[in-house]
């Protein structure tokens, strides 16, 4: 399995570009902002991206959602709780944005996830894990010995904010409690900031 982190736009949000070595299919998550260096960095890495996925639908995540699915027609899958926020600039955030500077609002989903769901590219296959809080339909995605967890969990204690429209700060911490049930060698892949693992953070909390 192939795992490039770009970090794209003024929040610095890890867009993850995951590729199958064998077929050169690839997932892209999060795509944020910037779609030149996202479509740059699969060119570079001789992948092709088969689908589009958002761990969630704030404007950080999902601004540079349409010009990547132009440029490889590849779909876009969200979960069903926050399917509405690509297009709602109140439930994306996008309002907060000075005028001019989001390509939000995104397309509509192709696909709508739910809770035990899989999203493939080649021979790579990642579960949907539902961990709202941050949002009502935040995901998490989880491989082998890997989760890209959205902002649900970051490195050093860190949770995903709770007061935007749609947060919870105890839904959130039942979703954190379930990605702790993973393996302490998990690697954490977050939507900001460094990686960490499961058990570094389970230490840290």
């Amino acid at each position: 399995m192939i795992v490039k982190c770009v970090p794209v736009g003024p929040l610095d949000t890890n867009c993850y570009i995951v590729g199958c070595e064998e077929s050169r299919e690839a997932l892209v998550i999060d795509p944020g902002a910037e779609p030149d260096k996202i479509l740059a960095a699969l060119r570079a890495s001789g992948l092709v991206c088969k689908l589009i996925v958002n761990t969630h639908g704030h404007v950080d995540h999902i601004m540079a959602n349409r010009a990547v699915k132009e440029a490889t027609g590849a779909p876009i899958a969200i979960h069903e709780k926050d399917a509405r926020a690509l297009s709602d600039p109140v439930a994306n955030l996008s309002v907060l944005v000075p005028p001019g500077a989001s390509d939000a609002p995104s397309p509509p989903p192709d696909r709508l996830l739910d809770e035990g769901d899989v999203v493939a590219a080649g021979c790579v296959r990642l579960r949907v894990v539902h961990a709202p809080g941050h949002t009502p339909g935040s995901i998490s995605l989880v491989g082998d010995g890997l989760v890209f967890s959205g902002d649900t969990l970051f490195a050093g204690g860190g949770i995903g904010r709770t007061d935007f429209p749609g947060g919870s700060y105890e839904t959130l911490l039942g979703s954190i409690k379930k990605l702790f049930t993973l393996p302490s060698q998990t690697v954490v892949y977050p939507g900001h900031g460094p990686s960490t693992t499961i058990g570094e953070e389970k230490w840290q909390g």
